[in-house]
């Protein structure tokens, strides 16, 4: 038997219990989506949006890849967050790193990881824009965890900076956008202390971070 069989049986299994708990499940999941959250994450496969904060099917969009990584020319991520904005009228878009991340030890190191080093170059340039104050931690996992932070946070700036969420802003639609990173240790988030909801919120906080200065009339 191929092992994509099993996969199969435990679908079933799973369509019979959803059924059994709710026999209208489906087919109002049918009817039509309307999540109210975008959730941008890592593709780590021990870090599922749904189950981590307890959303069902068609509660929350989702976007995943490496390290929660928010680039200019990708347009899969630009594509996602517009569909979600301007489609499905979404008003809260959540940005979730987490420790141990993967993709985050990587960009740390200095050996080479062939293809997968074009994308880990986005995270050495987090590195380096927060050079001084990683180091002046001594320790190397709380390097780590501080670097997972702020990967966190400066993708936030980056989803803000799209033309998608300017667009949003301007029209004054609302819209706010959150950092936050989830522990695999424990299962629990944590609030990174980032919630912007405007251009004057994205000001604050990149004063309270120590973010890099950046002209806000260029926009991704």
């Amino acid at each position: 038997m191929r092992i994509t069989e099993t996969l199969f049986e435990r679908n079933k299994y799973w369509a019979k219990k959803m059924t059994e708990i709710n026999p209208d499940f489906f087919s109002q999941l049918h009817k039509q989506q309307t999540p109210q959250y975008l959730w941008i994450g890592c593709s780590d496969s021990r870090v599922s949006s749904n189950e981590i904060i307890d959303l069902l099917p068609g509660e929350i969009f989702v976007h995943r890849n490496i390290a929660n990584v928010v680039v200019h020319t990708d347009l899969n991520c630009l594509s996602v967050i517009q569909y979600a904005v301007e489609v499905l009228n979404i008003k809260h878009i959540i940005v979730c790193g987490h420790y141990g991340c993967g993709g985050v030890k990587a960009a740390m190191e200095t050996k080479e990881h062939g293809l997968i080093d074009n994308w880990l170059r986005h995270i050495q340039d987090v590195h380096r824009m927060h050079q001084m104050e990683l180091d002046g931690i001594s320790d190397e996992n709380d390097k780590f965890r501080k670097l997972c932070e702020k990967n966190v946070i400066e993708q936030v700036v980056n989803v803000c900076n799209t033309t998608i969420v300017q667009k949003a802003w301007r029209k004054q639609n609302e819209l706010t956008i959150y950092g936050w990173i989830y522990s695999i240790k424990n299962g629990i988030l944590k609030d990174l202390d980032v919630c912007v909801a405007d251009v004057q919120d994205l000001n604050s906080m990149r004063d309270k971070h120590t973010l890099r200065p950046q002209n806000l009339e260029i926009s991704i």
